[in-house]
């Protein structure tokens, strides 16, 4: 079976070297700016400006079976386009639903499951009246093309808001009340297209300066029945939306239960542990989905935990112990960059964040 990926990231490359045990072969398609180094010498590699058709793209990718994206900033256009000739796993219009913070929230809300308060808004008046709205300060998010703690800006007063440039203002944004929470979680589950749902332990995060550094899992101290909870309204959102893939649901613990703050429509970093875990990764499950395929394992025996590699140059004879696993991108070095993540494996969660600290104070030392 042939999967055609649109991406030339690390994503890309960590489902295609899934894949390849199990007999699938791969092509990735972007434009000529996408650095491809995370995916050389793993399929073939496509450049958009190069076909002037459909018809064109998807015999240069060797007429895929499925194809899949590694992000969300694509073009859906595009991708409807090519539904003409294959089937698009995650469909184009939930990916449309899961980059766009206000339609994202709406949906979530619909389907019963909470957000924090917000407002959508597109000028500075619309700010100015949400957060006026609120009990507490508030986050301006831009409804699209922000990640890794970018495009947000942290408001408490009108002067914090008239200090925002105009640029910043017009844009479609969200206005979200900030959330009292104790830690922040995600739930990385698969449906396929016959409706079977796996669901991956909880993971507990931990950020450094806006972008993911920890993940645990199962995330300590959680109970059985927020546990329950998560599942249930990950497995909601899945077959609501008919999902077929991978989706990661990012979430605040809070004392009155999980508020979602944020869905992403394929798979996501703080579900790297699952590589090195004894169980069917979250690279081989969205695989297996969007192939028809059954569902793999996802209760490991062991708690597994990761620590990204951002900005920082680790060989294996640094990073490589009994339980530590080396996963590198083939990028070069820039700051903050995602350059690969180690994984761990412990007995009991205990030990694992013991594990997990001491990797990170010896990759970043008191830079975390």
């Amino acid at each position: 079976m042939r999967i055609a990926i649109k991406g030339t990231g690390q994503l890309a490359r960590m489902m295609a070297l899934a894949g390849w045990p199990l007999g699938y072969s791969f092509a990735f398609f972007g434009s000529k700016q996408e650095n491809t180094s995370c995916i050389e010498g793993l399929g073939d590699i496509i450049f958009l400006e190069d076909h002037a058709d459909i018809d064109s793209l998807y015999d240069a990718l060797g007429k895929p079976d499925v194809i899949t994206v590694e992000k969300e900033e694509v073009d859906t256009t595009l991708l409807r386009k090519l539904q003409q000739h294959c089937p698009i796993y995650p469909d184009p219009d939930v990916i449309d639903i899961c980059r766009h913070r206000g339609k994202e929230k709406n949906w979530i809300n619909e389907q019963g499951i909470p957000t924090a308060n917000y407002r959508v808004t597109a000028n500075r008046d619309d700010i100015i009246a949400a957060l006026n709205s609120f009990s507490s300060s508030a986050i301006l998010k831009t409804c699209s093309g922000g990640y890794d703690g970018y495009n947000q800006w942290r408001l408490k007063t009108e002067q914090d808001i008239q200090d925002l440039d105009d640029s910043v203002c017009v844009q479609d944004c969200v206005m979200e009340e900030m959330v009292n929470f104790s830690t922040e979680v995600s739930v990385i589950a698969a449906r396929n297209s016959k409706g079977e749902v796996a669901v991956y332990p909880v993971t507990e995060n931990y950020h450094r300066r806006g972008t993911l550094l920890i993940s645990e899992a199962p995330a300590p101290d959680l109970s059985e029945e927020l546990e329950a909870e998560a599942q249930r309204m990950i497995a909601t959102l899945l077959n609501a939306s008919n999902y077929v893939g991978v989706l990661a649901m990012e979430c605040f613990v809070t004392e009155n239960g999980l508020v979602v703050n944020e869905l992403a429509p394929r798979v996501h970093n703080s579900g790297h542990w699952t590589m090195n875990a004894g169980i069917a990764s979250q690279f081989e499950n969205h695989l297996r989905a969007i192939t028809g395929m059954p569902l793999g394992n996802t209760k490991p025996a062991k708690a597994g935990g990761m620590v990204n590699l951002l900005g920082v140059d680790v060989t294996a004879k640094d990073a490589l112990g009994e339980d530590a696993y080396l996963h590198l991108y083939n990028k070069s070095v820039k700051p903050n960059r995602k350059m690969g993540h180690i994984n761990l494996q412990a007995d009991d969660s205990e030990s694992l964040k013991a594990q997990l600290n001491a990797l990170a104070k010896q990759v970043y030392g008191d830079d975390i």
